[in-house]
């Protein structure tokens, strides 16, 4: 199922390599941040829009709420995995 996307900013392509954007901290729901080795850490997707929209925004932040499902393993107890040949 997916999730419903979480807008946390837009911005502007300034150039191929260069984009500029706001983050608003507020709207970032507090299940989505995460602590690593004392440091807290938010995953997101950045995405260039196809066309600027109405305030001549060309570029969209949104969090990463990708959840991989559980692993499923086969008989036998073998994870899927090692049945590849690599």
């Amino acid at each position: 199922m997916e999730q419903k996307k979480v807008y946390i900013g837009n911005g502007k392509k300034k150039a191929d390599n260069w984009l500029t954007s706001s983050i608003c901290l507020s709207d970032i729901p507090a299940e989505h941040v995460f602590e690593y080795n004392g440091k807290k850490y938010l995953k997101v997707n950045i995405n260039v829009k196809d066309a600027p929209d109405q305030y001549g925004k060309d570029v969209s932040i949104s969090v990463d709420t990708y959840k991989p499902e559980a692993k499923s393993e086969e008989k036998g107890g073998q994870p899927e995995k090692d049945l590849l040949p690599f």
